[in-house]
């Protein structure tokens, strides 16, 4: 107290030397203040209020516009092409066309805010597994629904879910792998529907509204008698079951075969393949008396090694299979998690991640089964079209379920969390976005028919 007193008693001092009362100020002052602030007044206030830019996800850049508030409502200026409210008609039919075929690298480019997302309002869609239906289980934020991917460069085009549904017309699209194209199916199903007036005329073959158990579902759009289908197969080979030594059954991985489900979806028109995640579980990164081929049991075999062989059956199975001129084969790449602390069994977390990673410093390295996966598909004779999507998706720490795979009723203490799977709307919609535009670059002449008929 005493140290404060005495840093005080000079301003003290000098305040005790100002005279008490001061002089009024003169006529001539005041006229004089006056005038200086009328002309401020005249020259600032015919000036147009300044524009705020567009906020955008640059990898070289770190922007933060989100605050506890919300989303801020912040919009591109006219000149920007992908702002199709302030564009008009013509401007919202140029941005649907975009000019995809210019596009040198569809997955080098960087997120955008996009006010007009998502494609499909939360709760609005009855075809979305609990667990990836964020919304309802309580997430608030909405951020996560609002980024699109815009690469350098070019413009990519919007799905038009009426005109893709015209090219589909008669025709089969099936997704077959694991939980992510899980993910990414529902998401297509959700975002076709949405562009129908009449709702009630898309349902799943069986009646079934979780697809979680079975291992094949399909949804039919009857007003285009076609069908979006999933084959679940997380391997693309077959998981098999032999007796050991003292007669227990035990399972293996056959990687010398294709999975039986190839024989129903081998006819379809569009197959969207891919096998990852599951090739990172214990099981088959330890490869202990685990991966078969013929009557012989490895006793053991890494991971990539064993991911290289089942790749090189699933193509040679493509390859002898397929026609070409029928099939379109796309093969959607390595989705990145985000285990912060642990894995998804040993306490990993990702809650409270409200933005993207926006510095590519900070993105992980490529897994090794990348690498894997691109020699394979250079060998193949089929033509493959390659969704790749980890980089992008790398930066998507925001988009996961976390604790909101559950309703908040049922969530426990220390839940397990989902760092894997995706929010719906979220993330996989962009791969769907990005799918439409590689269609667009393959078959852009029979899908510009339907745009014009």
């Amino acid at each position: 107290m005493s140290t404060h007193l005495a840093q005080t008693k000079p301003k003290m001092a000098f305040f005790k030397n100002l005279p008490r009362e001061a002089p009024p100020p003169s006529f001539a002052a005041i006229t004089a203040l006056s005038v200086t602030l009328l002309f401020f007044f005249l020259t600032f206030s015919s000036r147009a209020p300044p524009t705020l830019p567009p906020v955008i996800f640059n990898p070289q850049l770190v922007i933060s516009f989100y605050d506890a508030s919300g989303i801020p409502t912040l919009s591109a200026p006219q000149s920007d092409p992908l702002d199709a409210t302030e564009n008009g008609e013509d401007g919202i039919q140029e941005e649907r066309d975009g000019d995809v075929q210019s596009c040198v690298d569809l997955f080098d480019g960087m997120w955008v805010l996009d006010d007009s997302l998502p494609s499909y309002l939360p709760g609005s869609c009855p075809f979305i597994d609990a667990a990836f239906d964020c919304h309802a289980n309580g997430r608030r934020d909405a951020n996560y629904t609002k980024l699109r991917w815009q690469p350098k460069g070019c413009t990519l085009p919007r799905m038009d879910g009426k005109t893709m549904l015209e090219f589909l017309r008669g025709k089969r699209l099936a997704f077959v792998g694991d939980s992510l194209n899980r993910n990414m199916w529902e998401s297509l199903v959700c975002m076709l529907r949405n562009s129908l007036t009449n709702k009630s005329t898309v349902f799943e073959a069986s009646g079934r509204r979780e697809f979680k158990a079975e291992s094949f579902y399909s949804f039919i759009f009857t007003e285009y008698n076609c069908s979006i289908e999933f084959f679940r197969s997380p391997f693309l080979v077959q998981q098999w079951e032999i007796q050991d030594s003292s007669g227990r059954n035990r399972e293996t991985l056959r990687l010398d075969k294709v999975d039986n489900s190839s024989e129903k979806y081998r006819d379809a028109d569009i197959i969207v393949f891919n096998s990852g995640h599951w090739w990172t579980h214990e099981k088959t990164s330890k490869g202990l008396n685990y991966y078969q081929e013929g009557d012989k049991v490895h006793p053991q075999m890494s991971s990539g090694e064993a991911y290289r062989k089942a790749l090189t059956t699933w193509a040679r199975w493509i390859d002898a299979n397929i026609d070409p001129d029928r099939t379109q084969v796309v093969f959607r790449g390595y989705s990145w998690t985000h285990y912060s602390g642990g894995q998804w069994n040993s306490g990993g977390s990702c809650d409270g991640e409200i933005q993207p990673i926006t510095d590519e410093r900070h993105l992980a390295h490529y897994p090794a089964l990348i690498s894997i996966l691109d020699s394979i598909l250079l060998e193949m004779k089929t033509p493959v079209l390659y969704l790749n999507i980890t980089r992008m998706t790398d930066y998507r720490k925001d988009g996961h379920p976390s604790v909101y795979r559950y309703p908040e009723k049922e969530r426990k203490q220390n839940v397990v969390q989902d760092c894997s799977h995706w929010c719906l709307p979220g993330v996989p919609d962009s791969w769907n976005e990005l799918l439409y535009a590689m269609l667009l670059q393959r078959l852009g002449s029979e899908i510009r028919s339907v745009q014009s008929e």
